[in-house]
């Protein structure tokens, strides 16, 4: 689900000030550490302690403003430490055209920060002249698998970078649907070039919902694609006929079977830049920072794994 970020439609865009020096990783992407969202209310206390985290980030349509205090903080925040800038607002699967303004408006704020890493979600969001404060889900045809495409390339010549695609959370399917989620996203990653955010809640939350195996989801993705790891909470709740239904709030710790889930991942891939998201109910810095840690001591963990049986990761 979005947070409460909403989308600026009102002209000037975000002007291109000197790029925020300092932080490690930019050239070669975020730090295969773990990472949390940076919040307005941890800001000046991110700053007195500068805490040992391997990176922040923040949502994009937060800071598509001219000034303000947002700014402030974060050009401060980045002198220290490497930036994701994570995007809810291009509606990459809308039926019409990207709105150029809005990725304008992107530009310049990458521009403006260099963040190590740009994602986006495989949703769309936008209608004509009307926006949803929401992530809402996409056929899985050969129609929309051309319009998604035709996006990402467009976001990617405009960008002049990679971009990262996150797999999305879902509560209904579409019977039009002729691939799967997988196959549809392993499409996209081939025919564009762009990465994978992989969510793992995103893939508990959908799997439950849809009765569907994790661990077989996971097996089915291009996952030497995966530039990025999201992890977060999610809100149990029931459909009309009682089934469980889980709903992606990123409002509580994350539970321990997305945690295994990621240990799985870890495990195959080694070290992945690694992001705890909490956008509702954001609890103390000092929390964040504790769950950041157990990330961290996933990703420890499959190191010394991975020296004891001679498995070579490249950098990692």
């Amino acid at each position: 689900m979005p947070s409460s970020a909403s989308r600026s439609r009102n002209g000037a865009g975000v002007a291109s000030g000197a790029a925020a020096r300092g932080g490690a990783g930019r050239a070669a992407g975020l730090p295969r550490r773990a990472g949390i969202g940076l919040k307005p209310q941890h800001f000046r206390e991110v700053l007195a302690a500068l805490p040992e985290i391997g990176f922040f980030e923040v949502h994009a349509e937060n800071y598509m403003v001219d000034g303000g205090p947002f700014h402030h903080f974060l050009g401060r925040i980045r002198e220290h430490y490497p930036l994701s800038l994570h995007g809810v607002g291009l509606s990459i699967g809308g039926e019409g055209a990207l709105d150029e303004s809005h990725l304008d408006r992107l530009a310049a704020l990458i521009d403006r920060y260099e963040p190590a890493s740009f994602s986006e979600h495989l949703a769309w969001s936008s209608h004509g002249e009307t926006f949803y404060n929401d992530l809402l889900p996409l056929p899985y045809d050969r129609l929309t698998l051309d319009r998604v495409c035709r996006h990402i390339h467009r976001v990617q010549e405009r960008l002049q970078r990679r971009m990262l695609l996150e797999n999305p959370s879902t509560y209904v399917e579409f019977e039009s649907s002729t691939l799967s989620e997988t196959q549809f996203l392993r499409e996209v990653l081939r025919r564009t070039g762009c990465g994978l955010l992989l969510d793992v809640n995103n893939v508990h939350v959908s799997c439950t919902n849809h009765g569907r195996d994790a661990l077989a989801y996971l097996r089915d993705l291009p996952l030497e694609c995966v530039g990025e790891i999201h992890l977060a909470g999610f809100a149990r709740d029931q459909d009309a006929a009682g089934a469980p239904l889980l709903i992606d709030s990123h409002g509580s710790p994350v539970d321990d079977t997305v945690w295994a889930l990621y240990a799985h991942v870890i495990d195959r891939l080694g070290p992945v830049p690694t992001l705890l998201e909490r956008d509702n109910d954001v609890p103390s810095l000092e929390t964040l920072l504790a769950e950041a840690g157990r990330a961290e001591a996933v990703m420890t963990t499959a190191r010394a794994e991975a020296r004891r049986c001679g498995t070579y990761w490249g950098s990692a």
